[in-house]
């Protein structure tokens, strides 16, 4: 039966603001239909900082953070039968869902009321070891290495959510040029479409980080693109973006927002939504998002540029993250 609880090391919020401390942890035996994981990778993401900022305000306290775990199965819970020991999974943001609700039923377990999410009220993956419900778990594809891999399970995931709501748009601007869009520019130019990148004003290492993933033209949040957008995803948890998106985006145009948090929208004047634009939400991932997008990344392929954090810097992780110190997506790794 393997042991029936273990002590790791784990990095841990508790509510003080913008800190993370090193504890040894206790980590059950899985429940029915559960999983225990060795964590071989976990991306950090920004949703991590809102959690630690105290942006999102509802984590159950004391929680470790990460929720783009990939992990190798070490012991099965009973009923488990998708996945067996030794097998590598990926744990997104997505945790839990009642399935009985109306969204659930329809096929939006995304706007479930009642979910739980990775890293926010489940322990996640900055962590040596933790255990996540089996069925919002996802196959690892072979050859797709565990820090490549990593950041596709939210990066990625709710990326390509944002993506598609997106429709079919040829010109897409991408506001905000980090994990995610770093991701969904390489699916945009492998379908064809013309990219246009907005970063941080003077961050002449995201723009030129862009061009090189294919973006046509790469410029400052506050400049105008070439041309107007059919489509545009804000990244960027700023509210100040989306009246800017919307001056950018021709006629029937959209402008997706991204974020699980943003601040304030500021007002703006109904002219630049006039002419049937657009602007939506994009509310966390469902695991149909997972399977598709998880099938579609080796086939594109999928490049993740990495920057890799051991477990007891995974609050230095985040402090990078804040103040824009890297390209691509950090990746902490407990062993």
């Amino acid at each position: 039966m393997g042991r029936e609880e273990t002590i790791v090391r784990a990095m841990v919020f508790d509510g003080t603001k913008g800190r993370l401390r090193p504890e040894d942890r206790a980590v059950r035996a899985p429940g029915p239909g559960e999983v225990r994981l060795e964590v071989l990778a976990c991306g950090v993401c920004r949703t991590d900082l809102h959690v630690v900022d105290g942006e999102l305000t509802e984590p159950e306290l004391p929680i470790v953070p990460g929720h783009q775990i990939v992990g190798r199965v070490v012991r099965a819970g009973d009923g488990v039968e998708r996945f067996a020991v030794g097998d590598r999974v990926g744990v997104p943001w997505l945790g839990w869902t009642c399935g009985a609700c109306d969204a659930c039923r329809r096929g939006e377990e995304n706007l479930c009321d009642a979910a739980r999410f990775t890293g926010y009220q489940i322990d996640g993956g900055f962590a040596e070891e933790c255990v996540a419900d089996a069925r919002f778990c996802f196959p690892i594809p072979d050859g797709l290495p565990d820090l490549r891999a990593a950041p596709l399970l939210c990066a990625g995931l709710i990326g390509y959510r944002a993506f598609r709501m997106a429709g079919d748009a040829r010109t897409l601007g991408f506001y905000g040029f980090g994990a995610a869009a770093h991701i969904l520019a390489q699916l945009a130019r492998h379908e064809g479409r013309t990219v246009f990148a907005f970063t941080r004003p003077g961050d002449e290492a995201a723009r030129r980080f862009a061009v090189d993933l294919g973006a046509a033209w790469a410029g400052g949040s506050d400049e105008a693109p070439p041309s107007p957008l059919d489509a545009a995803i804000v990244f960027a948890p700023v509210g100040e973006l989306v009246p800017i998106a919307l001056r950018a985006v021709r006629k029937g145009g959209t402008v997706v927002c991204a974020g699980i948090h943003m601040s304030d929208i500021p007002s703006f004047p109904y002219s630049i939504l006039w002419g049937e634009r657009v602007v939506r939400s994009v509310a966390n991932l469902t695991r149909r998002d997972g399977e598709e997008f998880m099938a579609l990344a080796p086939r594109v392929p999928i490049e993740t540029e990495v920057r890799r954090y051991a477990l007891g810097d995974a609050g230095r992780a985040l402090d990078d993250l804040r103040a824009g110190r890297f390209t691509g997506a950090a990746v902490v790794v407990p062993r």
